[in-house]
């Protein structure tokens, strides 16, 4: 069953996720769906998380797979113990990147 995301104002316009939280498509990603995530997940998203949440999503587009979370925190100067304290998980951020599910096997390694 889909589900509509609560990051839009317009419930026309509400991006479509999938059973577990993923946006289905993420060309409807935009901002503020990222920080309605970030508000409900209790997280004040600062510029480093911005740096990050970026550079995922574009080696997402561009490469078509999930990109190694070490190199990408390395990139940004995020260590990943820091990244799961600040988000719980790399799933939990994949999903505030607004990027679809990454398929069961990826899902182990990003809890």
């Amino acid at each position: 069953m889909l589900q509509t995301s609560e990051a839009s104002p317009n419930p026309v316009n509400f991006p479509l996720l999938d059973d577990e939280g993923f946006l289905i498509d993420p060309n409807d990603w935009t901002r503020s769906f990222t920080e309605q995530r970030a508000l409900q997940a209790n997280i004040e998203l600062n510029e480093q998380h911005w740096i990050l949440i970026d550079l995922i999503r574009d080696k997402y587009l561009r490469l078509g797979s999930l990109p190694l979370m070490r190199s990408v925190c390395k990139a940004v100067g995020f260590e990943r113990s820091a990244l799961k304290k600040e988000f719980g998980s790399c799933l939990r951020l994949w999903k505030m990147a607004g990027l679809p599910n990454p398929g069961e096997e990826a899902k182990t390694y990003m809890n």
